[in-house]
């Protein structure tokens, strides 16, 4: 892992982020802007899209840009989150500090190589893309936390609905859901981007954890990504969450850490 792959990884972030702005049904704000080769997203009041990413790589952002990325926020009521990688350039977060940026928390970056096996693999439960009850499943296994790691987000239902709906209407998304005797219990998301499986979430029912379900939606999505010809999968877990301890076990590393910074509003 080096500044580069993560950079890429950054970026293809970026352009997950756009393709849910340009997705996300009313009402919204989705003022989308590039900059410094990743972008500044602001989808929804409080939406987790609401980021700056896939900056910072090649030294200093544009102080300009910047400035007028972050009044054009507060114009909206919202604080501008940035989220830097750990091997970003060390100007950048010196300037996002020095500008009154707040670290928030952190969260990880876990990849790992595909190889022609993951092909071949087949996840131990029933594991299905474009599940009928992926809505309904991943809202409310996300509404109901596990109790680990240290997440930086919390939102209500409604907030969980709105954000997993503009999730759905993205272009290019993948939506997986896994059953047990039939019932839905699990359910995932991934995009492909440059040669890149992004894994963008999955949760399981409450009722139904500890079972192996986030082991099967991983492997069903492993195999279809190798398929696809990609050569790395991503993955992006709270701090010592069940999520990480599930990657580990599938063989992906920690590659790097994102500082969530936060300018609030004045």
């Amino acid at each position: 892992m080096d500044a580069s792959i993560a950079a890429r990884i950054d970026r293809a972030e970026s352009r997950l982020s756009i393709a849910i702005a340009a997705a996300a049904a009313p009402p919204c704000v989705n003022l989308v802007q590039p900059l410094a080769g990743g972008a500044a997203v602001l989808v929804r009041p409080g939406s987790p899209i609401n980021k700056i990413i896939g900056v910072g790589f090649e030294g200093p952002i544009d102080a300009d840009e910047l400035a007028g990325i972050e009044a054009h926020w507060f114009d909206h009521g919202e604080p501008v989150r940035v989220e830097l990688a750990s091997l970003a350039s060390a100007a950048a977060a010196e300037q996002l500090g020095a500008r009154g940026y707040r670290l928030l928390g952190f969260e990880h970056v876990m990849v790992r190589p595909l190889t022609p096996e993951d092909r071949d693999r087949e996840p131990e439960l029933a594991v299905a893309e474009g599940d009928a009850a992926w809505l309904d499943t991943v809202v409310d296994g996300f509404a109901v936390a596990d109790g680990s790691g240290e997440p930086v987000d919390a939102h209500d239902r409604a907030g969980l609905e709105a954000v997993m709906r503009d999730f759905a209407a993205a272009a290019g998304f993948l939506r997986y859901g896994a059953r047990l005797a039939g019932a839905p219990v699990g359910a995932a998301t991934m995009r492909l981007d440059d040669g890149l499986a992004l894994l963008c979430g999955a949760t399981t029912l409450a009722h139904a954890r500890r079972r192996g379900v986030q082991a099967a939606l991983l492997t069903a999505r492993l195999r279809d990504a190798s398929r696809a010809g990609c050569a790395l999968a991503v993955v992006t877990t709270a701090p010592g969450s069940l999520s990480q301890r599930n990657a580990l076990r599938q063989g992906f590393s920690l590659a790097y850490v994102r500082a969530i910074l936060v300018l609030p509003r004045p």
